[in-house]
């Protein structure tokens, strides 16, 4: 086959998937406005009042009349946008993307007329099974626009809206627990999870007081001393840490150790035990705030081993992980830690919750450019590193 097939078809094939994935942008574009706006969101209602936390149905009429009035406006507002496309490019490729709403049409139609009840992929009955995916929907995902936050979670087969919009992760009610809460950057994160509409507790190793947030002493090695609040947490952010500078004594190292990285680790574990239930899988969360110390220097040689041990240990653990785990890499900001920093922590936390609620996994805010390319290389040779050399606790010894 010439080069120049090979590149006809590239282009076909991109064409065709481009398509599909426009469709879907309309079709979760439709889902928002019948958020919104009354006329369909009296319709979209239908759809929401049919599910018990299961996925499974509560009534069968109900479920006919929210496919037939709900689904397939949908769907023909989907091949409406397919037509337009196929007819504006007038590329025969463009065509799958109609193709693949017809389907979505006919499968409507079919269930609301009661000749097919096999439920489309992300509404299958049973207990969730997964983490929620992060680029494409599946039903735990799906699971928390039902039963967490119906103004939140609005893909519907990718997440590239909820990226774009913002709805991704809902903070609204969340119980939101942060240690090194009296830090510069922990009273800076409190205040936007405030303004988000989530109920923060303050976990601190100092004094402090707030008027606004619960606060709870504790200090590393007492991790065991936080599990009944970590039951009723629904997001853990571990934000605590010590700078010894050019401090190398044994002390120091012991401390740095403890601290920075197994001190979260113990944490992280007590904190994944409470993962026990589908919901939970659902909604809970970790944060952990490294440091671009993982890839740079940062010219304290402690902080960088310990923040790059707990970097690693993060990554490891992703990997089998019962809920979401969202890895934080910052640059230098200005705080007790480092009073030189070039950021400040008030912006930081903002751009922190704001990617966080586009569902970023990785959240990297530096002004270090070579970091954002650095780190997520790391993490990819990382991760096939622990995948193809160590074992996953769920998988049996040969």
């Amino acid at each position: 086959m010439s080069r120049a097939l090979l590149f006809q078809a590239a282009i076909a094939i991109g064409l065709g998937l481009g398509s599909v994935v426009l469709v879907e942008i309309v079709r979760d574009a439709y889902h928002v406005v019948s958020h919104y706006w009354p006329p369909l969101l009296r319709l979209h209602k239908l759809h929401h009042q049919l599910y018990r936390k299961d996925f499974s149905i509560i009534n069968l009429d109900t479920y006919r009349k929210a496919q037939l009035y709900n689904d397939a406006p949908e769907s023909l507002v989907m091949l409406a946008a397919a037509v337009l496309l196929l007819w504006s490019t007038q590329a025969y490729a463009t065509g799958l993307g109609v193709l693949y709403s017809l389907g979505f049409f006919g499968g409507a139609i079919a269930r609301s007329q009661g000749w097919l009840m096999e439920s489309d992929l992300t509404h299958k009955p049973g207990a969730l099974d997964a983490r929620p995916d992060s680029w494409r929907v599946n039903r735990t995902y799906h699971w928390r626009h039902h039963f967490d936050e119906t103004t939140a979670y609005y893909g519907g087969h990718f997440t590239i809206v909820d990226k774009l919009l913002g709805t991704g992760l809902s903070l609204k009610n969340k119980t939101v627990a942060i240690t090194g809460a009296s830090g510069t950057l922990g009273q800076a994160l409190i205040s936007q999870l405030v303004r988000q509409g989530a109920k923060p507790i303050a976990l601190t190793s100092s004094e402090m007081a707030h008027d606004r947030v619960e606060v709870v002493s504790w200090a590393a090695g007492e991790e065991e001393s936080l599990r009944s609040v970590l039951q009723r947490t629904d997001i853990l952010i571990l934000n605590h840490g010590i700078n010894t500078h050019g401090d190398r004594t044994p002390e120091a190292i012991q401390k740095s150790l403890e601290i920075n990285a197994l001190s979260s680790w113990r944490l992280a574990e007590i904190f994944f035990e409470t993962v026990t239930g589908p919901s939970d899988r659902a909604t809970k969360e970790l944060w952990v705030n490294t440091s671009e110390a993982e890839v740079s220097p940062a010219l304290s040689p402690l902080y960088e081993i310990s923040k790059r041990l707990l970097g690693d240990l993060v990554t490891l653990r992703r990997l089998d992980a019962p809920c979401i785990m969202r890895k934080i890499v910052l640059g230098p900001f200005k705080s007790q830690l480092n009073p030189y920093g070039v950021m400040g922590a008030p912006w930081v936390a903002r751009m922190v919750i704001a990617l966080a609620k586009r569902d970023i996994r990785l959240i990297i805010v530096t002004v270090n450019p070579i970091t954002y390319l650095a780190i997520p290389l790391k993490e990819l040779f990382s991760t096939i590193y622990f995948r193809l050399f160590s074992r996953s606790p769920n998988r049996p010894l040969p």
